[in-house]
This record gives C-alpha cells, sequence and structure tokens, in this order.
C-alpha cells in the first residue's frame, strides 16, 4: 500500500491541474443552478480523462517523449508543421496564459471574508500566489514539485469532502443525477464547462513529459496506469462533493452564485474556523493550477519546437514565465472571475476535441509505439471521447449564434 503511495505523481499532477479555481467555481455554480442533475456530466468527464491520459501516459513510458514532441517527430516539415506548431502556440501557451489568469483569480473568491482588499489597487493574494508558483517552479526540481502537488491535493480532497458530508445531501437524488443523464433548460454551456473543467487538453502534455520524467521501461506501465486511474478518479470525487455541497446549501437559497455560502454547512462543527478551512481549499485550488498551467505550456512548447525539456532550461524557464506573468497581470487588472473562468473552461471544451485527434493518431503509430500502441478497444474509446466533445462543442457555438 505505502509502495502504491509513493508511486502516484504524474497522475496527481494531472488532478492537480484540473481541481483549480475553475473547478471549484463551475462546479458550485452547476450545483447552485441545476442541482444534481449535471453530475452525470462530471462522470463522463471522469471516464473521458482516463481514456485520453492513460494513452498520453503510454506514450511517455513506451515513446518515450512528450506529446509535444511526439507531434513535431509525426510532422517534421510541410504544412501540417506549421498548423501543428501554429494551433499548439495559439491553444496552449496563449489559452494556459489566459487560463492562468482565471487559476489566480479564481483563488480569490474563496478569501472574500478574510481579507478586505477593496481599497488596493492590486489585491496582495494575487501576488502571495503568483510568488509561490514561481518559486516551486524555478527550483527546476521535479520531484519537489510532484510532491508539493500531491500535497495540494490531499488537502482540496479533505477540505471538500467533508463539506460535501456535512452538507447531507438526498442520496437518491444523488444516484439520479449521476447515473441518468439530463439537460435541463440553459444548462448546455454549464455541461460543457464541466468536461471543459475535467478533461482538459494541456494535462494530455503535461502527463506524457512527467510520465517520461518519473519512470523509465515498460515494467512500470502498470504503476503509470494505477497513479493515474487513482488520481483521476480522486479528482472526479472532488469535484463531485463541490456540485453535491453546492446543490445541498445553495440551490434551496435559489440558486445564487455566492461561494463563500460554502462554509456555512460547516459553522456548527468548526465555528468561525469554517471560512478559514473554505479558504484552504481555494488556496489549493487556486496555486496547484497555477504551478500546472505554466508546467505544461513549457512542456507542449519545449516538445513542439525542439528545445530541451529540462526543468532548469533557459527557454523551458522563459515560457513558464510568461505564461505566469501574463496570468498575474491580466488578473490584477480586475476582470471579473466568474466571467474569466466560465469563459477558459468552456474554451477548453471546445479545443479538446482538435488536440484529442492528435493523440489518437500518434497512438496508432507503430514506429513510436511498437507493440504498444492503440488496440481496437483504446481507438474506440478515443473516438467516443473526440465525437461527444465534439458535438458538444459544436452545440455550444451554434447555440452561441442562433
Amino acid at each position: 500500500m505505502f509502495k502504491r503511495l509513493k508511486n502516484i505523481g504524474p497522475g496527481a499532477m494531472v488532478a492537480a491541474a484540473f481541481i483549480g479555481p475553475g473547478t471549484v467555481t463551475t462546479a458550485t455554480i452547476a450545483g447552485a443552478q441545476f442541482g444534481y442533475t449535471l453530475l452525470w456530466a462530471v462522470l463522463f468527464s471522469v471516464i473521458a480523462t482516463y481514456v485520453l491520459q492513460e494513452m498520453s501516459a503510454r506514450l511517455g513510458l513506451i515513446g518515450r517523449m512528450g506529446l509535444g514532441d511526439a507531434i513535431r517527430v509525426k510532422q517534421p516539415t510541410g504544412i501540417m508543421r506549421l498548423l501543428s506548431v501554429v494551433l499548439v502556440l495559439g491553444a496552449i501557451l496563449v489559452g494556459n496564459a489566459a487560463y492562468e489568469a482565471g487559476n489566480i483569480t479564481g483563488a480569490v473568491l474563496g478569501f472574500g471574508p478574510l481579507l478586505d482588499t477593496t481599497e488596493m489597487h492590486v489585491n496582495p493574494l494575487i501576488i502571495i500566489i503568483g510568488f509561490m508558483a514561481f518559486a516551486l517552479l524555478y527550483s527546476g526540481k521535479y520531484h519537489l514539485i510532484e510532491r508539493a502537488l500531491v500535497t495540494l491535493v490531499g488537502i482540496m480532497g479533505l477540505v471538500f469532502f467533508l463539506a460535501s458530508w456535512f452538507s447531507k445531501p438526498e442520496l437518491k437524488a444523488v444516484l439520479t443525477g449521476l447515473f441518468i443523464p439530463s439537460l435541463p433548460k440553459g444548462s448546455l454551456i454549464m455541461v460543457i464547462g464541466l468536461i471543459g473543467t475535467t478533461v482538459v487538453p494541456y494535462n494530455l502534455f503535461l502527463h506524457a513529459s512527467s510520465v517520461h520524467k518519473k519512470w523509465q521501461g515498460v515494467e512500470h506501465l502498470k504503476s503509470a496506469r494505477s497513479d493515474t486511474l487513482l488520481s483521476i478518479v480522486v479528482g472526479g470525487l472532488i469535484t463531485l462533493a463541490i456540485i453535491i455541497t453546492a446543490a445541498t446549501v445553495l440551490q434551496p437559497s435559489g440558486g445564487e452564485m455566492k461561494v463563500n455560502d460554502l462554509s456555512g454547512q460547516l459553522e456548527p462543527f468548526l465555528g468561525e474556523s469554517a471560512k478559514y478551512f473554505i479558504a484552504l481549499g481555494f488556496l489549493a485550488a487556486g496555486l496547484s493550477s497555477s504551478i500546472t498551467a505554466p508546467l505544461a505550456a513549457s512542456f507542449a512548447v519545449a516538445g513542439i519546437l525542439g528545445w530541451s525539456s529540462q526543468l532548469v532550461s533557459t527557454k523551458f524557464r522563459m515560457v513558464w514565465i510568461f505564461v505566469l506573468c501574463t496570468g498575474l497581470i491580466l488578473a490584477s487588472f480586475g476582470f471579473k472571475p466568474l466571467q474569466l473562468i466560465l469563459f477558459a473552461q468552456v474554451a477548453n471544451g471546445i479545443l479538446l476535441p482538435v488536440i484529442a485527434v492528435f493523440l489518437l493518431w500518434i497512438m496508432n503509430d507503430q514506429e513510436i509505439m511498437g507493440k504498444f500502441k492503440n488496440g481496437m478497444i483504446e481507438n474506440f474509446g478515443g473516438l467516443c471521447v473526440v465525437l461527444i466533445t465534439l458535438v458538444l462543442g459544436l452545440k455550444s457555438i451554434f447555440t452561441a449564434i442562433f
């Protein structure tokens, strides 16, 4: 058991990436507005995430490269190579910079009752989170970053599992929402947001590269798969816990989005410290995603451009510094957190099919994957994920236009 826990790492980094302020906010809104009815979207997201992240982990372990490296190897020259570079730079580098602003800004939501910053030009919490992320990334120590993220996921799990337990949800309604899909009026964008906040495109780059750094050799394939499954299930359970808590506590009050109300159900047990408990969950969420978004962007850009993926490499550092600093600047401009975060989640839901097609294409390459290339089951699962997310993405665009 201890050995299994010790092996947890790359998968937990994936969980740390998708359980950010975006997840907390989107899940809270989903629960507050639609109750338990959208729990099925999280269940689908967990399954879809495992299908894609297992491929990503296998690429890093067997192919001995990141997703960006694999795309570069498959398309060394020509128009497709150019399109690949543009897509990665646009969707991952620029996208993560905007996404980073949501990570940092979203963390502030949980600290409303703790810190009065209304008369300050720049919220000091933004600077604190940015500094902590910078210090950890600049250390250049993969194991240190990995352990920090595992710890943050553990903190989030403790906070939100307890919040869900104390809220005393209706078990029958929870099971109905989890296993019987429904799409209430006005919930489509929220469903895409829940999928986009869980099945995160940049995690495919992050996971392959982190597995490549942690394990050497096919004998670790079982460990990589176990790590992936356990971490993603835990991440999914955290998201479910947040929706359940919001559905139980916030929906009866009319579904208004008041994140600070999440601490209400803990007050009988923790008293005044309840608000600090919830704030700790938000800080863990904000810091974890503020670390993984720049890190994933560096892995993606370094891979696609053929740069060194060593964490102490100058070019590698330049990428994550750009993402982190851009996020800090945007967050400091005073954007409304909910708008910024929801936009990032929906954008991820629309971009996902494109990145997933890249991964499926590479996982069927005999030269890269050998006998561990995708079989019929893996391809069927991957295609199902791509098609479902593509339909949801197109439907959201159609709804927005018409």
